[in-house]
């Protein structure tokens, strides 16, 4: 039990109301290294710092002095968790979606994050501005065209066998062979899987489980607090250092793919405008200054940096998605909205049926590519929902998370989506459909008015969105690095936010491209996999707990 006035320990708020505390002698940062070198204070977790940083320093320089050797190690990496694993990421991807439902509709979403008695930190739409941007900004941009207008021509050519018997075609489930209309709802329906209900409910597992041990159970904002009902005390020692190093390596392997995707963007993007030359030499230029934004926002702090980057882009993002539904064909738009959530829910049970699949590349090289990169995400997203999610109810929590930014994306699909696929199929444009991946939505963007204004805004849009996850993802890992304490030094969160930039540079230019970014996702994911099956239990265990207390 607190008092009114909330104290802060080590920057993590105290309950407000009733709450039950966790009882034990361990105390944020006692493990912890403080000093400083020169004017650089430093606070760090002994052994998760040392090992998380010195391990990726051994990582840059491997792939940057064996980049073949590496690239051929990512290459097998990628083919052998997906072909291997596709199944456990797509059954566990399933299980985090009961799960969260189940929350929203039993008694256990009553409980309120921060105590009995704790009130928001943010008003929704500053809290909606930071879930969106830091949770899918860059995928929208570089997918909202380009994963609808794939499936659609992939299902459109439908099923063809190689020799062996084995399919070698791209399309999801059984295609839609030569049916314009069935192949583009087919190609949405499998869009909106891998936007909607699951990576929403993967982040929501993360970020309540990060919510409820820190604010209600007052021990540290870490991932291993949140296994404290399955380990006890044990949780402080190795145990626990694993699970903090599992998810320092999925943050930041996540986040420079995220940046690699930005990048190679963002260069497509201001190639088409100013002919600015698409090679690496440009791509390191980009991620390097944008990693240099990032860093001034980091200094800046949650509410003076990410906060407004946030509430701006959102104002930016709904500005495009604006233009395009009114200036694109509007009542088609609104009819495939609709009609794209409908065949949602039709294809959803064979969409998320892990056995016995013959899609097997868009299982592979898809679905579990997704899966593994929203997991991968998790740590960074889910301590990121966590830091601003304080005071919510759980249900309130779940519906906010996993239900309306799931409409959000589903809408943004639709619209970029149904346009570029209208041009397809009514106008018989198909400079979108042809483009390569990183082109695709300025290709739609083209035959729209304002072409130039519209496609600098995607560009701005692709590099606020690089900064605002970038900085995101440093205060994230710093936090777990710092033994949980979020008030650390600042040079800390700098030196995370600079190695995101510096491994993202690496993975693009050194070892393989977009390839080796993908396979360092699917092998951090994995594991992860495994963590956060587990913290479902934690968490309905805590939240048991808490609710038979107060």
């Amino acid at each position: 039990m607190t008092d009114e006035n909330s104290e802060i320990a080590d920057g993590i708020p105290t309950p407000d109301g009733a709450s039950h505390i966790i009882d034990t002698e361990y105390e944020i940062g006692q493990d912890n290294f403080e000093g400083s070198v020169g004017p650089f204070g430093f606070d760090i977790h002994n052994p998760v710092f040392g090992i998380s940083g010195l391990a990726i320093v051994a990582f840059v320089f491997y792939t940057l002095a064996l980049p073949e050797q590496a690239g051929s190690v990512f290459t097998w990496l990628f083919s052998s968790v997906t072909q291997g694993f596709d199944w456990f990421f797509i059954g566990a991807a399933n299980i985090f979606v009961l799960f969260c439902l189940a929350l929203i509709v039993t008694p256990l979403g009553n409980v309120r994050l921060g105590g009995t008695s704790a009130t928001p930190d943010y008003t929704y739409v500053g809290w909606f501005a930071m879930l969106f941007a830091a949770g899918m900004g860059i995928g929208l941009m570089f997918y909202g065209v380009s994963e609808p207008m794939s499936h659609f021509s992939s299902s459109l050519g439908g099923v063809t066998m190689g020799e062996d018997g084995v399919r070698t075609d791209w399309a999801p489930l059984g295609g839609a062979a030569g049916d314009e209309a069935e192949a583009a709802r087919l190609g949405m329906a499998a869009t909106i899987f891998h936007w909607g209900l699951h990576p929403w409910a993967i982040y929501a597992v993360v970020a309540l489980s990060l919510s409820l041990f820190s604010y209600n159970k007052g021990l540290p904002l870490t991932f291993r607090s949140a296994f404290y009902p399955l380990l006890g005390e044990r949780v402080w020692g190795w145990p626990g250092h694993v699970i903090d190093i599992l998810a320092v390596f999925a943050t930041l392997f996540g986040l420079a793919t995220s940046l690699g995707l930005g990048a190679t963007q963002a260069n497509a993007g201001l190639n088409e405008l100013f002919g600015i030359p698409v090679n690496a030499t440009t791509e390191v230029i980009l991620i390097s200054a944008i990693t240099a934004i990032a860093l001034v926002s980091v200094l800046r702090g949650l509410d003076g940096g990410v906060k407004i980057l946030s509430e701006i882009n959102m104002g930016l993002a709904f500005v495009l998605l604006l233009f395009v539904l009114l200036v694109g064909p509007t009542v088609y738009l609104l009819t495939f909205f609709a009609d794209s959530l409908l065949a949602y829910l039709q294809y959803l049970p064979a969409l998320a049926n892990p056995i016995g699949r013959e899609d097997t590349n868009f299982v592979q090289g898809w679905t579990s590519f997704y899966w593994a990169w929203w997991i991968s995400w998790s740590p960074f997203v889910g301590m990121f929902i966590a830091r601003v999610s304080r005071g919510r109810t759980v249900r309130e929590f779940i519906v906010c998370v996993l239900l309306i930014p799931s409409m959000v994306c589903v809408l943004w699909m639709s619209v970029f989506g149904g346009t570029a696929l209208h041009q397809v199929i009514n106008d018989g444009y198909t400079a979108a459909q042809e483009a390569s991946l990183e082109l695709k939505l300025f290709k739609m963007l083209d035959v729209l008015p304002l072409t130039s204004i519209t496609s600098l805004i995607g560009i701005v849009l692709v590099i606020v969105f690089f900064v605002t996850s970038s900085d995101s993802g440093s205060l994230v890992i710093d936090t777990i690095t710092a033994g949980g304490k979020v008030d650390a030094p600042v040079p800390q969160r700098a030196f995370w936010c600079i190695f995101e930039g510096a491994v993202a540079i690496v993975l693009l230019l050194s070892a393989g491209g977009l390839q080796s970014l993908q396979s360092m996702v699917i092998s951090t994911g994995l594991p992860f996999t495994v963590v956060l099956l587990v913290m479902c239990v934690a968490v309905w265990r805590g939240l048991v707990n808490e609710r038979k207390h107060t």
